[in-house]
């Protein structure tokens, strides 16, 4: 249900006490056998509050050691870049870890300007110091502190090996098991110095991320067209970026609002009344939304950039959904003509109106588990042009074809927005209009449903002969999912297919629900009946 205050400006009485959150910090420990207060690292590293004790000293203490020890059994043995966002949380984590990466004797850099570091300008730094390379000596990796959009009371600790993107399962298992096994043992193993931040080397992550976007996106288009640009960081780690953009490319940009403080007072609220820097909520994008005619095009980014919200003059707020259909279409129709590749990545939980777009280009589909991690093998060697996922992340290759960031970009992918606009002269959600009057314009939404921990376990589980329906609201069932088409990796929850619908499964990582994704090419209505009906058919299968 709607928050009453939905849209509407923050009231002192909606802001975290940062004071109170870093003295939380500080002071509150983990109990290491409460599940909720462990270590966990979901799709985008480990998160949580530290008036919860589920984010506290004592797990950036164990979480760093644990990717000490977990780079040193690689042989990575190159320096670790690391940035930090502007969640109260994240400087007090990102000086903790120094601490433990100076005592093991790990080169360590940081922004050379004491700045926030956007994800894929982190991502962008390790693939640069690589070149290319994921095994041989002085390798590079990184962590970036971040709990991405999440309200002001979160943290987050993510880790990025050799190849620059999330680690994947195989890797977080280890290090979350490693990191659990210090805080039981009473950080016990855990070196750390007082002398952390000393230790540490700059490096320009803004200026050499800044310097090289030309070429990713044409800003030579977008300078000639006169694209008036209107970017809102929503107070997160893009904030310099965006001004530095404007002044070396020379683009008509004005940075919106340019303000930072980690309780967000400045934020409108999101659909369930709490602060939440999401750019692709109409709810905390309110302010940015009210201001569309003044731009060409508008765009917003999450508090570590790594997502995107496309704002036009004629449509507002775009779904995630729908830019992501029109950016395949523009780069795969003959925007980039020195990509190699013709495959299109996308999560199975994305809209198929993708589907549509990339059969009537003659480009290949390759469906993959939620999760950005899914992309990275085929952004680093070029055989996948773009990766997108509905959650408005997504990154694409160079001009020339080759791998610019292997983590979601929701600064690339908000410049895009206005080289399409430069390069056809409409809007990305004009294209997306056309798109509708071509293939339909479908229904999407997803929605919770409860499930205890056993069920949720039991949901990631599933084999298709757990599922007897043979019809979805009315349509035969022309498939029944739990692993990828793209790369037959589990989905860890269902999916179920009809001619014109389909929905997803799949189980909460941080609370006792399963998210239900459906779409229907047949209007609301079918999408409430295809809703009701997966709800029923997972809940047998769950035997609720």
């Amino acid at each position: 249900m709607t928050h009453e205050r939905a849209g509407q400006p923050a009231q002192p009485s909606d802001l975290t006490d940062i004071d109170a959150l870093v003295k939380a910090y500080y002071e509150l420990s983990p109990d290491p056998d409460n599940l909720d207060q462990q270590v966990v690292f979901g799709t985008s590293g480990h998160r949580g509050s530290a008036f919860n004790s589920a984010f506290n000293e004592a797990h950036i203490l164990a979480t760093t050691q644990a990717i000490v020890d977990y780079r040193r059994e690689q042989g990575y043995d190159g320096p670790l870049f690391i940035g930090r966002d502007t969640h109260g949380l994240s400087e007090p984590a990102w000086l903790t870890a120094l601490e433990v990466l100076a005592a093991n004797d790990v080169e360590v850099l940081v922004d050379a300007r004491d700045g926030f570091t956007p994800t894929p300008a982190v991502s962008h730094a390790i693939l640069r110091a690589n070149g290319g390379r994921t095994t041989g000596s002085g390798l590079a990796d990184g962590i970036v502190v971040t709990p991405s959009h999440n309200p002001p009371a979160d943290g987050g600790f993510k880790y990025n090996p050799p190849h620059g993107g999330p680690a994947d399962s195989d890797a977080t298992k280890v290090i979350a098991a490693a990191a659990n096994a210090y805080l039981k043992a009473g950080l016990s193993g855990v070196r750390r110095t007082a002398d952390g931040r000393a230790a540490a080397k700059g490096y320009d992550f803004l200026g050499t991320y800044v310097d090289d976007l030309p070429n990713a996106v044409d800003l030579a288009k977008i300078k000639d067209a006169g694209v008036r640009i209107g970017a809102d960081p929503l107070g997160g780690a893009s904030v310099a970026y965006w001004g530095e953009i404007a002044e070396r490319h020379g683009l008509d940009l004005t940075v919106v609002n340019p303000q930072v403080d980690p309780a967000w007072p400045f934020m409108t609220l999101d659909w369930d009344g709490k602060i939440r820097m999401d750019c692709s909520s109409p709810y905390a994008m309110a302010s940015l939304i009210a201001q569309r005619e003044k731009y060409d095009i508008a765009t917003g980014n999450d508090a570590d950039s790594d997502r995107h919200g496309i704002v036009t003059p004629d449509a507002g707020l775009m779904n995630p959904n729908h830019y992501l259909a029109v950016a395949i279409q523009y780069l795969y129709g003959g925007a980039r003509p020195n990509w190699k590749s013709d495959r299109v990545g996308k999560t199975l939980v994305s809209s198929s109106m993708i589907d549509r777009v990339v059969s009537s280009i003659g480009a290949t589909l390759w469906e993959v588990p939620v999760g950005f991690k899914w992309f990275v093998p085929g952004l680093l060697d070029g055989s996948v042009g773009f990766g997108g996922e509905e959650s408005a992340g997504a990154s694409f290759l160079r001009m020339d074809g080759s791998v610019w960031s292997t983590d979601k970009d929701g600064i690339l992918l908000a410049l895009l927005a206005s080289e399409i606009l430069a390069a056809t002269g409409k809007t990305p959600s004009a294209h997306y209009a056309d798109l509708a009057e071509q293939f339909g314009a479908p229904a999407y939404e997803r929605i919770d449903a409860p499930a205890n921990r056993e069920q949720k376990a039991k949901l990631g589980a599933l084999s298709p002969d757990d599922v007897p329906a043979d019809s979805l609201a009315g349509e035969a069932i022309t498939a029944k999912l739990t692993e990828a088409p793209g790369n037959g990796a589990a989905i860890g929850g269902l999916k179920v297919v009809t001619e014109s619908a389909w929905f997803a499964a799949r189980p909460s990582g941080t609370e006792d629900v399963y998210k239900i994704y459906a779409e229907s090419f047949r209007g609301e209505d079918h999408l409430k009946q295809v809703q009701s009906e997966a709800k029923q058919i997972v809940d047998a299968a769950l035997g609720g």
